[in-house]
């Protein structure tokens, strides 16, 4: 059970999900000292929040783990186990197949491009790292789809650093590529913020990782959230967090939001999920948008960068440069 059910105020509850404590079974085993310097709270504060979590569910069994995250899946084991599930139809076929297509502005498709692109050796002018890649509909057999790709475009290069006298060997097969995407799969925004907590112990132990991607952020946090005051702290808290990666372990964080509409001075306008407070918590700022029939990405904000736009596709191979092959499918 989840602690944003606890009879206590909402800044002890923003408190408690911040600092990682999100289910009844994470206060088990704490002694009210323990969760006072935690939370930065009186302990008789933290006594009264431990005394309503064990009457709420009976909190008599002790539990070790202060926050649950489950252990994270790879690609690979995940495309085995996709390939034996078996396949609902349609008993239309031409809807089967749209239904296996890629619908969207291509939030999905840039997160997975990055995920393989990060693992470039350096000796071609890549990072030679892994990958995080939290929540979202990641899809893996696209992901081997752009892995073969990538290959196959890695060893073409090689080809031509041969030509110039320069030796250069790829040894990379699209299984370690998958095998090097840590996906973690959350249902709620506790379990999000528990992540986000626990990352910076994941990533300790997995110093290769050099790109973290929330895909998306908005989700869970747009359902079922009536204190708006306390899902901005929450939010907050969570983008330090992940800045604090940033800079800790020299890696990038890439966190995809969803676009809104919001009645302005009588007309709908597109905005920005969450809030503007939220929007701005980022470094660079890049909006995805449809130009027509054709896939727009805008850099709106970032320090050192001028704003600009360049259109692009998604095409079988992943993201590439827009091409007018590559146009919107239209859905009647």
């Amino acid at each position: 059970m989840e602690v944003g059910r606890l009879p206590i105020s909402a800044s002890l509850r923003g408190k408690l999900i911040s600092a990682g404590y999100t289910t009844f079974a994470s206060l088990s085993s704490l002694s009210p000292s323990d969760l006072a310097r935690d939370l930065k709270i009186p302990e008789s504060e933290a006594l009264e929040i431990l005394k309503a979590a064990s009457l709420d569910c009976g909190l008599d069994k002790p539990d070790k783990s202060n926050v649950i995250v489950n252990g994270a899946q790879t690609a690979w084991e995940m495309l085995h186990e996709e390939q034996s599930f078996p396949r609902i139809i349609t008993s239309s076929s031409d809807l089967d197949n749209i239904l296996g297509g890629l619908p969207g502005i291509g939030k999905t498709q840039m997160g997975i491009q990055l995920a393989v692109n990060v693992q470039i050796p350096v000796d071609l002018g890549g990072l030679g790292g892994k990958a995080v890649y939290v929540e979202g509909s990641f899809m893996v057999e696209r992901a081997l789809q752009i892995a073969k790709a990538s290959i196959v475009e890695m060893s073409n290069y090689t080809e031509l650093l041969k030509k110039k006298n320069r030796v250069c060997q790829v040894d990379i097969q699209p299984t370690d590529i998958l095998d090097n995407i840590f996906y973690f799969r959350i249902c709620t925004y506790t379990e999000q913020i528990a992540l986000i907590n626990y990352l910076d112990k994941f990533i300790l132990e997995h110093k290769d990782v050099k790109i973290v991607i929330v895909d998306s952020v908005t989700f869970h946090f747009r359902q079922d959230f009536e204190d708006l005051a306390l899902r901005t702290r929450l939010l907050g808290g969570m983008a330090l967090k992940l800045m604090n990666l940033a800079k800790k372990y020299n890696l990038a964080v890439v966190i995809f939001n969803q676009a809104t509409t919001k009645y302005v001075e009588g007309s709908f306008q597109l905005s920005l999920a969450l809030g503007d407070s939220w929007s701005h918590c980022c470094t660079n700022r890049v909006i995805l948008h449809w130009n027509g029939d054709e896939r727009n990405a805008y850099l709106d904000k970032s320090p050192s960068l001028r704003s600009a736009s360049a259109p692009f596709s998604v095409t079988s191979e992943g993201i590439r440069n827009s091409a007018s092959n590559h146009k919107r499918i239209k859905l009647m």
